[in-house]
């Protein structure tokens, strides 16, 4: 098991009365790539910004590498920062914004240009020295303060909405590139977004925040298709969430009652009579216009779109709520309007617990 790099112990963040972020407590593991992500306003910036420094914690404690840095300064803690701004001076070109760090730390010169040479082979920059920022692109951008970064040779690399200013071919591109880098490089970096795809494609774990609190903290496959709560379940990608009672509950297959009909789920832990959440992902629905053999509600097309890869159908239940089902394409044998039966394999489902204190902290 790789070691802990940074770990996060009972951190409290209030700016006057407000409680940005609540008894926090994290472990990075050495060489991992591990994303805060969650909606504006649900304190990972913050939590980002007091591993880095640039924040004090109001309580609890904060360590890299084994050590408190509580009381460090920001160049003292062997972490670097990478913004959405890029933060790079306007009146230096990229040789000398990359090699900044360096100079500041007295390093040889001979010594600071085979690093910059080093950086710049790195991100695929090689050529652009004596470029000014200006002259660069928001993807450039990004890699020269990527480079200027790496350049430290930081343990851990902070990553704030880094790719938040790119149009999106560009952002899905460096999405591939920095998670190549990180992979080659073998340093831990803690990202920041609000972008649930960006996370599930590059992260080895996510920790889902809400409110200041982290409310799930996985691989990017259990959180999709395990989510722990309503909230989890809405966030990460498309799902259809629908509430009942359970009727029956055998091992771990459950009967449940909702407002559109009776439906079944796989999960353990759940007793005769609760009131849960079922988690269907928009993939996971069948639709067909017979009902089928082991339970099946009735819906009507409302309409159909097509998003060029898949087909996104839109359903009315009996009671108004509206579901989606995604297809590869479209059934021919469907039409807007249509009177069809929803079904989906139980274990493509996932009951969620409605217990009080939860349903508090992930509505």
């Amino acid at each position: 098991m790789k070691k802990t790099i940074v770990a996060l112990k009972g951190v409290d963040k209030w700016y006057g009365n407000n409680h940005v972020v609540k008894n926090l407590n994290l472990e990075v593991a050495e060489g991992e790539f591990l994303t805060l992500l969650g909606p504006s306003g649900c304190g990972k910036t913050t939590t980002l910004r007091m591993i880095a420094g640039f924040e004090d914690a109001s309580a609890g404690r904060i360590e890299v590498q084994g050590e408190s840095v509580d009381e460090k300064e920001p160049y003292q803690r062997d972490v670097n920062t990478v913004f959405q701004s890029y933060s790079l001076f306007p009146h230096m070109n990229v040789f000398d914004n990359i090699a900044y760090g360096p100079r500041i730390k007295k390093v040889p010169k001979e010594q600071i240009e085979r690093d910059v040479e080093e950086m710049l082979r790195l991100v695929q920059m090689t050529g652009y020295e004596k470029r000014k920022p200006d002259a660069l692109s928001g993807g450039q951008k990004q890699r020269i303060a990527i480079a200027r970064a790496l350049i430290n040779n930081p343990r851990v690399l902070l990553l704030d909405e880094p790719l938040g200013a790119l149009d999106l071919k560009l952002r899905k591109q460096m999405q591939i590139e920095l998670k190549r880098l990180q992979r080659k490089l073998g340093i831990t970096f803690i990202y920041v977004t609000h972008d649930q795809e960006e996370a599930m494609s590059m992260s080895d774990r996510i920790a889902v925040m809400k409110d200041g609190v982290i409310l799930q903290l996985d691989k990017p496959t259990e959180i999709y298709n395990r989510p722990n709560c309503r909230f989890v379940a809405d966030f990460i990608g498309e799902s259809n969430i629908l509430s009942g009672v359970v009727t029956l509950a055998e091992d771990d297959l459950l009967t449940v009652q909702t407002q559109s009909g009776t439906v079944k789920t796989k999960g353990a832990g759940f007793e005769k009579g609760e009131e849960i959440d079922i988690s269907v992902r928009t993939e996971s629905l069948s639709c067909s216009a017979e009902p089928t053999e082991e339970f099946c509600i009735k819906a009507k097309i409302r309409d159909f779109t097509n998003m060029g890869t898949v087909t996104k159908t839109s359903l009315i239940l009996p009671d108004g709520k509206e579901i989606r089902m995604s297809t590869f394409e479209q059934d021919p044998n469907l039409s807007e309007g249509q009177e069809v039966y929803v079904s989906w394999k139980p274990e493509k489902s996932t009951p969620i617990h409605r217990d009080k204190k939860e349903a508090e902290s992930c509505q």
